[in-house]
C-alpha cells in the first residue's frame, strides 16, 4: 500500500514538471511571444472591427501557448528581416516567415504548415496568359525585394528581367503596371487578388509559379523549441486546426502544406 501511494505521488508530481518543461523550452519569459510580417495577411492580420490578430499564425501561436499553459502575444514586424531579427535578438520566441535557404543561415525553420501560392498580376490587355508566358526576353517582372518570390524567381527565371521594389504591390506598382512600365508583378495570390479587386484594368494569371512555404522560425540551434513546434504542426495538420484557420481568415490561394520534405 505504501509503495502504491508513493508511486501515485511520483506520477502526480511528474505531470506539472512536464508542463513546466514545455513552457520553459517554448516561452522562457512566461509568455509565448510570436511575430509575423505585418503586411502579409497570409500569415496574420489585425481584424479592423475587433482589433484581434487573426489568421493561421495567430491560431498556431495561441494553441501552442495554450498547451504550454502560458499567455501569448502576437505582434506584426516590419518585413521578413524584422521577424527574423526579433527571434535572433530574443525579442520573440517564435516567428512566422516563408522558408528560404538564405534565411535558414540566420534561424532554424520548422516544417511547412501552409503553402501561399504565388502568381503574377498583369494588365487586362496583357498578352501574358500564364506563368510560362512571363518568362520571355523584354518582359519586366516586378517583385518585392527579398520576398520569397524574389529568391525563387532569381533562381529560376531564364529570360525575363526582375525589377525589385520595397513594400510589395503598392500604389506605385499598380500605376507602373497600368502604364506599361512593368509587364507583370509577382506576389502571393492573396495580396494580388486584393489589388486586382480594387483596381479596374488588372487581372491575375490563373496558374501559380511557386507555393511559398510558410513555416515557423526559432533561434538557431534551439533544438528543444524546434521539436515542440514540429510535433505541434504534425498534430495541427491532422486535426484540421490549420485548415480551419485558413478558412476562417478567408484567405485566397493558401493551402495546408503536406507532410514531408520541402522544396529545395
Amino acid at each position: 500500500m505504501i509503495r502504491i501511494a508513493a508511486l501515485s505521488l511520483a506520477l502526480v508530481l511528474t505531470v506539472p514538471a512536464s508542463a513546466n518543461d514545455l513552457a520553459k523550452d517554448l516561452a522562457p519569459t512566461g509568455t509565448l511571444r510570436a511575430t509575423y510580417i505585418s503586411t502579409n495577411p497570409v500569415q496574420a492580420f489585425v481584424d479592423p472591427a475587433t482589433r484581434e490578430v487573426r489568421g493561421p499564425a495567430a491560431a498556431i501561436a495561441a494553441e501552442l501557448a495554450k498547451r504550454a499553459g502560458v499567455p501569448v502575444t502576437i505582434t506584426g514586424a516590419q518585413g521578413v528581416q524584422g521577424v527574423i531579427d526579433s527571434v535572433r535578438n530574443g525579442v520573440a520566441d517564435i516567428g512566422f516567415v516563408a522558408f528560404d535557404p538564405v534565411r535558414a543561415e540566420q534561424v532554424d525553420f520548422s516544417q511547412n504548415y501552409a503553402l501561399a501560392q504565388n502568381t503574377y498580376i498583369v494588365a487586362d490587355n496583357s498578352p501574358i496568359r500564364s506563368v510560362a508566358d512571363a518568362d520571355r526576353a523584354g518582359v519586366r517582372i516586378g517583385v518585392g525585394a527579398r520576398d520569397a518570390g524574389d529568391y525563387f524567381l532569381s533562381r529560376t527565371l531564364k529570360s525575363a528581367t526582375l525589377v525589385r521594389n520595397e513594400g510589395g504591390v503598392s500604389d506605385a506598382i499598380v500605376k507602373a503596371l497600368l502604364a506599361g512600365e512593368l509587364e507583370a508583378y509577382a506576389g502571393n495570390r492573396m495580396r494580388l487578388h486584393a489589388a486586382a479587386q480594387k483596381t479596374p484594368g488588372l487581372r491575375l494569371v490563373p496558374d501559380n509559379f511557386y507555393g511559398v512555404e510558410q513555416a515557423v522560425i526559432v533561434p538557431k540551434g534551439n533544438a528543444a523549441r524546434l521539436a515542440i513546434v514540429e510535433k505541434f504542426i504534425d498534430e495541427a495538420r491532422g486535426s484540421g486546426l490549420i485548415a480551419d484557420a485558413i478558412a476562417r481568415a478567408g484567405l485566397v490561394g493558401v493551402d495546408v502544406a503536406p507532410a514531408g520534405a520541402r522544396t529545395k
